[in-house]
């Protein structure tokens, strides 16, 4: 046991998992723009924007999280010159940031679209009869109600999200969870259980709230039909 607690003096557990939580913040703030975008696309009345928006989410949603990770960090970084920032440090943070966006926007997106489905359709025929547009009548009737009716499966998207940031490593996010848990068992390999134990413990202290937050919104603001 002693053995165990002295590992916390050496690594910075509670950094880790601070820096898992930001990507985590900054992901899913950019995710729900870019996913909120995608979403109107794929309702609006233009084809091209259809398209566009449904050819997004079956590439991104089936690509592999990893292998977006892998060209952020050596297609976008070395061979194509991309810099977020001129501090090593941040420029692979905001790469991450950036995978995890393109990656789970699309997962956004479908969970905008399917609050969309809950909306009944009298309600976009109503405003196309008082001469609402395309654009006012999906921000001012549809994607408000759209996003009470979603907020539960926005809520196992984010979840996914904070698990999903495990794999920030593979961008060259050195101090990340999983890094110091690998980096843990590999000079302490007698504790192996208890560091596993440790960061497993970790996520679901913080995944566990967001699973309640977003179950209790949801049906305290969920739309009365």
């Amino acid at each position: 046991m002693e053995g165990f607690t002295a590992l916390f003096d050496q690594y910075d557990v509670v950094g880790a998992f601070w820096v898992n939580i930001q990507l985590a913040f900054w992901a899913a703030l950019w995710s729900l723009i870019l996913g909120t975008v995608l979403a109107l696309m794929r309702i609006s009345p233009i084809p091209s924007l259809q398209w566009f928006g449904a050819a997004y989410v079956n590439i991104f949603r089936n690509t592999p999280l990893t292998i977006i990770m892998v060209f952020g960090s050596l297609a976008l970084w070395s061979q194509l010159n991309v810099s977020l920032s001129s501090d090593f440090t941040t420029n692979f943070f905001r790469l991450a940031v950036l995978s995890l966006t393109i990656y789970h926007a699309a997962f956004f997106c479908e969970a905008i679209r399917s609050g969309v489905n809950t909306v009944p359709l009298g309600q976009a025929e109503a405003a196309r009869a008082i001469g609402l547009g395309f654009l006012p009548a999906a921000g001012l009737i549809i994607m408000p109600q759209a996003f009470r009716g979603a907020i539960a499966p926005m809520g196992n998207v984010l979840i996914a999200l904070v698990k999903n940031t495990t794999v920030a490593a593979t961008a060259g996010v050195a101090l990340e969870t999983s890094s110091v848990m690998k980096t843990m068992i590999e000079f302490s390999p007698n504790l192996m259980t208890q560091i596993f134990l440790t960061f497993a413990i970790g996520y679901v202290i913080i995944v566990i709230p967001i699973g309640l937050l977003t179950t209790w919104a949801s049906k305290k603001l969920a739309v009365a039909r």
